[in-house]
């Protein structure tokens, strides 16, 4: 099958506002079931070899990781250290140069709200494509699992992003943007070239669906599993049954702690401009 030439989304499908209404009910596996895994790395990736990813992981003597020592970790900030080589910082010019950017409106609100958006995504895939993740948690790294990662990772910034009122609501409103056009790219590359208007829309109820289950799952009255069953439904089920075999419930609390911690982090890394220099624990 012939792929397009990977360019961005139409002007109609980028401007989409970000709300959080439910979705008709979707299959989720059937919807995505048949398309490849796409292109590893994106365009927005920074990679750092200063960072080793198995420092972080507690191992067993044969080198498998031991889910049920991974995630007990006191939540901290997320924030990058100041002399991080991965922090992503707003550029500082003076004189001449200075006056001709905002001449360009590049120190306008909506200019800089850009470039926060853009190094925030940059956090969110540097997580999600890198190999430790799938190898935490046994996945396989296909657009499925690439997908729901992707999901979870957005829906951990946006509801963060929330926290901040208006501004960060705006904020969260070109994060969706990157993440919109990320997405068409990866459905394109995975081979995808008819009816990509209409997999997108159907990519982008299962977006909204699986946001709500999410936020409902965190919710004080919510069930204790709750979230550790959207999470197996969402990312690791692939027969739609709605509870985890004996084999994959470590996997799926494992990550459901992961996600609760990093939802505390997220809240103690302060204001949402802060944001742009996370780093995801591992």
């Amino acid at each position: 099958m012939r792929r397009n030439n990977g360019g961005f989304p139409s002007s109609s499908s980028t401007r989409k506002r970000l709300h959080y209404s439910p979705p008709k009910r979707l299959n989720h596996n059937r919807c995505i079931k048949f398309i490849s895994q796409p292109n590893e790395h994106s365009a927005y990736i920074e990679r750092s070899n200063a960072f080793d990813c198995n420092r972080r992981l507690s191992l067993h003597p044969t080198g498998q990781v031991n889910l049920n020592k991974l995630f007990w970790s006191n939540p901290c900030s997320l924030a990058l250290p100041t002399d991080s080589p991965q922090r992503i910082e707003d550029p500082k010019y003076e004189g001449f140069k200075r006056v001709i950017l905002k001449l360009m409106l590049f120190y306008s609100k909506q200019s800089q709200s850009i470039r926060w958006a853009n190094a925030i995504y940059s956090r969110v895939l540097y997580q999600v494509d890198r190999p430790a993740i799938y190898d935490v948690f046994s996945l396989e790294k296909t657009f499925k699992t690439t997908f729901s990662l992707l999901v979870i990772h957005m829906w951990l910034c946006l509801r963060r992003l929330k926290e901040e009122g208006k501004e960060g609501v705006e904020l969260g409103q070109h994060l969706y943007e990157m993440y919109n056009h990320d997405l068409e790219l990866r459905v394109s590359k995975a081979g995808v070239n008819l009816l990509l208007t209409k997999w997108m829309k159907d990519l982008e109820k299962i977006f909204y669906g699986n946001i709500v289950a999410y936020d409902a799952s965190m919710l004080p009255e919510g069930k204790m599993d709750q979230l550790q069953s959207v999470i197996w439904r969402n990312v690791f089920s692939d027969d739609g049954s709605s509870k985890p075999s004996d084999a994959a419930l470590p996997l799926v609390q494992a990550m459901s702690r992961y996600v609760r911690r990093e939802t505390i982090c997220l809240s103690l890394t302060g204001m949402h401009l802060h944001l742009v220099l996370i780093k995801f624990i591992l």
